[in-house]
């Protein structure tokens, strides 16, 4: 029986008897965790951290194009002033031309250690300006491809894990805790043969038995021969054994990190935290809503502001924890799409085109807003409403995962990605 349907299929079984359905529901395990390989993460000790602002974030104001005169007068309520020396509700000022939004302030510490660099005007070729299918084609990486049936982060993990001896798409063994996403259920990027974990939290990994019942229910496991049920329970116990020893609720962060108390912040700390437990980690992804800012989006205070504010304090916090870890981590931002150039009639705006990320780590070249800036006059806008895209999003994940983690197979990771190496814009 195939390892992923016995775990899908046996917990509903495991949970009745206590175990935190959220884990298991989406939870896959790597099959020879004891090994002594399985604990030392992957070859490089790189980490990747991909975040998703689910909703379509509005570009525009978060890295602010503050030296283009087309973007205030295309928004006359909502557009974030120009910076001011002192001033706080201005636009942070970079390089001259952009800025970061002011509740990005918690960021300008990470662009002046030049560890920072934002990517502006890019995104995805698809025309849609639907959430569901734009979130799909960035977290499979194929853009208009609705077929295709797993993650591009899934596919890197499977193809390093290939090879000459083992068939194409098959694995090796790696930590169980190799790619983790702090969420309900596994997320599209991360769906595919390759072992992933998905929970919202270490503590429901590790707490949701009384010692009693988890005694009881891993000696059911231990009993017998060692066929896949098991294997699977044994696996299971290790797993939390191994959360448990890092000992989640007693965490303390370092270097004067303080997470915001939000569910991103908290994801955020216990993402630093598996990466100081040596638990293997070498993927990790956390998400957040609250984008879609059709309704009193606000310019440089309100509903945007506010979420920027957690948005990027969570990021700082995690930046500070690691301290030097970061040398090995490379922090990826993204979002479905951007959104209009203009303000609409409900001081907001609506589904556009191009967006901007982030790329935070070690590894960056910082100091630089990257990416081609195509203009905001109305004869440079996409379809004569929305920012242009200049950079394909799969530019700069592929140069992310070439060049951090060190993937070899990009055409299977980003299969008809036929720009490849030349259309990077050296960020990393």
């Amino acid at each position: 029986m195939n390892r992923r349907v016995f775990m899908k299929s046996g917990a509903m079984a495991l949970a009745t008897m206590g175990l935190s359905p959220s884990f298991l529901r989406r939870s896959v395990f790597a099959q020879d965790l004891l090994k002594g390989a399985a604990l030392n993460g992957n070859r490089r000790g790189k980490v990747l951290i991909c975040l998703f602002q689910r909703g379509a974030a509005d570009a525009l104001n978060v890295v602010v194009p503050h030296g283009e005169r087309a973007y205030y007068q295309m928004r006359p309520t909502i557009a974030v002033p120009r910076p001011v020396s002192g001033a706080a509700e201005t636009a942070i000022d970079l390089d001259g031309f952009f800025g970061l939004h002011p509740s990005l302030a918690a960021f300008k510490p990470l662009w002046d250690d030049g560890i920072l660099a934002p990517v502006h005007a890019v995104g995805s070729p698809s025309n849609t300006r639907s959430h569901f299918d734009a979130q799909d084609y960035m977290e499979s990486g194929t853009p208009d491809a609705k077929g295709t049936p797993d993650g591009w982060l899934n596919r890197y993990l499977a193809a390093k894990g290939t090879c000459e001896e083992c068939k194409i798409g098959q694995p090796d063994a790696g930590s169980t805790f190799e790619a983790v996403s702090m969420t309900p259920q596994t997320p599209r990027i991360l769906e595919g043969p390759a072992p992933s974990v998905a929970m919202n939290s270490l503590d429901e990994f590790t707490i949701r038995t009384n010692g009693t019942q988890a005694e009881r229910i891993e000696a059911l496991y231990r009993t017998g021969s060692a066929d896949v049920v098991h294997a699977a329970g044994g696996e299971m116990f290790e797993a939390m054994k191994m959360l448990k020893s890092a000992n989640p609720q007693q965490y303390q962060s370092q270097n004067g990190a303080e997470y915001p108390r939000s569910p991103f912040g908290q994801h955020l700390k216990q993402i630093a935290q598996l990466i100081k437990a040596d638990v293997g980690l070498e993927i990790a992804f956390a998400d957040v809503g609250g984008w879609d800012t059709h309704v009193n989006q606000g310019g440089a205070t309100g509903q945007l502001a506010n979420r920027l504010d957690d948005f990027s304090k969570s990021i700082a916090a995690l930046t500070q924890d690691l301290g030097n870890r970061m040398a090995d981590v490379t922090i990826l931002t993204m979002s479905e799409f951007g959104r209009t150039a203009h303000q609409n009639g409900n001081g907001g705006t609506d589904h556009g085109h191009a967006t901007a990320m982030f790329v935070i780590g070690g590894d960056v070249k910082g100091h630089k807003v990257h990416g081609k800036w195509p203009g905001l006059e109305p004869e440079q806008l996409n379809e004569g409403r929305d920012l242009a895209l200049t950079t394909d999003f799969r530019s700069v994940f592929s140069e992310v995962a070439f060049k951090h983690l060190g993937a070899a197979k990009m055409d299977a990771v980003f299969p008809g990605f036929q720009k490849g190496q030349e259309s990077w814009i050296g960020v990393l």
